[in-house]
């Protein structure tokens, strides 16, 4: 169920993150049953494999870091069934008090991206989740359903604007010439800007966020757009804190530094992926603490 104001008004998402991420921590850990890892555990690559990984990684982190972040994908693998296991991981996720975010990357146009929105964004819905990843390239107005449905019900949307897969800049450092910004502007810019304009005026902190990788070297780019950044590739993937700092500078204190495999691994052992969260916190916290 979507948090609500005093007055009954929902919540705006930058709210409730900054919030949780001053009460719990920037770590962000990502529930990825990667078939792998379900091996790594010992456990099958099916429905039951899922749910115990799954429920277990649940039960470990999410009563401690302030956002989990499962992928879609490697429950919708399953069917039917593994969408069950993902109702019961953001279900359960929101009961230990971390804010789920949905990694889907949805982009789509008219009544299909609104029926993405309805199905992540609203709360009525079996698989409502407190934000959602989405992608701007069929042109960022193509995201409006899913960003007028987080306004309305106070949830939340991470744009992909710079990820740090090697094929991103063929797109994202395209240069526009349309007449809409300025000449020679990249898309990730384009994004960026857009960003800008729908958290305008948000304290203390935007609900429409960007997501940018840990691992791409030189930003190159304004990041100061009022929302948050979520920075996959943190940890196992290569991220460093000393990366978060040179990219983000004094926008690190609202970047949410996500990783999965650096505590998935550690499973099926709940104590030791605990530990893992608890040293990432302390970690992070170390890098934002003197920018108070």
């Amino acid at each position: 169920m979507t948090q609500t104001s005093h007055a009954g008004a929902a919540e705006p998402f930058g709210t409730r993150l900054h919030r949780a991420m001053s009460e719990r921590g920037a770590f962000c850990v990502g529930i990825d049953p990667h078939a792998a890892l379900l091996a790594e555990w010992g456990l099958t690559d099916d429905v039951a494999g899922l749910e115990r990984f799954a429920l277990t990684v649940v039960e470990a982190v999410a009563p401690l870091c302030s956002v989990v972040k499962p992928q879609s994908a490697f429950y919708e693998r399953f069917g039917s069934r593994g969408v069950a296991v993902l109702e019961r991981v953001v279900e359960e996720s929101r009961a230990a008090g971390a804010l789920v975010l949905l990694d889907v990357k949805r982009g789509d146009i008219g009544s299909t991206s609104q029926a993405y929105a309805d199905a992540y964004l609203d709360p009525s819905s079996p698989l409502a989740c407190d934000a959602i990843t989405a992608s701007p390239y069929l042109g960022f107005g193509s995201l409006d359903p899913m960003v007028e449905t987080a306004q309305r019900h106070g949830a939340g949307v991470f744009v992909l604007a710079l990820t740090s897969n090697k094929e991103g800049p063929e797109v994202q450092h395209a240069r526009v010439d349309d007449g809409a910004g300025p000449a020679g502007e990249r898309v990730a810019d384009r994004v960026l800007a857009h960003l800008r304009r729908l958290n305008a005026g948000a304290e203390p902190l935007g609900s429409f966020g960007a997501v940018v990788g840990a691992t791409i070297g030189d930003a190159g780019a304004d990041l100061d757009f009022g929302g948050p950044v979520l920075a996959p590739g943190f940890g196992a993937q290569g991220g460093t804190v000393a990366d978060l700092a040179r990219i983000f500078g004094s926008r690190v204190r609202h970047v949410l530094a996500s990783s999965s495999r650096e505590v998935l691994r550690l499973g099926p052992d709940p104590v030791a992926m605990a530990d893992a969260v608890r040293r990432t916190h302390d970690e992070l916290a170390s890098l934002v603490r003197p920018l108070r």
